[in-house]
């Protein structure tokens, strides 16, 4: 396969992604949270994490960028138009199952990986960010 064709640009991205949002898991994990779904998804979109901690349940949206890259921070990616998508995602999965009355939140984790060695080099974690 050709590394530069838009097949191989998609499938790195991919592992990129799915690299952050195992990483993130994980240190939820290790901070305490349970994690109830990743990727769950259904026809407004896709959930990344859904987790529960002390008593809330949490929405979190990962956002994995390359060192270098060209299209801004991982933060900066989550603008308007994906915060509208995930919180109308959250409130399909609210009605699914059945959570009445529940405390959430919704919260961003920004994850930032050396593009060479594939390490994470930046971790931020905001809670409450939309």
């Amino acid at each position: 396969m050709n590394p530069s064709s838009s097949s191989g640009k998609s499938d790195l991205r991919r592992a990129t992604g799915l690299l952050g949002e195992a990483y993130a898991a994980q240190k939820l994990e290790d901070e305490g949270y349970v994690i109830l779904q990743r990727n769950w998804r259904c026809r407004s979109g896709e959930l990344d994490i859904i987790a529960e901690g002390q008593g809330i349940l949490v929405f979190i949206e990962v956002r994995t960028r390359t060192s270098g890259g060209r299209f801004g921070t991982a933060l900066e990616s989550v603008d308007p138009r994906k915060q509208r998508q995930v919180r109308a995602t959250a409130e399909v999965y609210l009605q699914a199952f059945k959570y009445r009355g529940a405390s959430v939140r919704f919260d961003v984790i920004a994850i930032t990986i050396e593009r060479m060695s594939s390490e994470i080099v930046d971790y931020h974690h905001i809670q409450g960010a939309f």
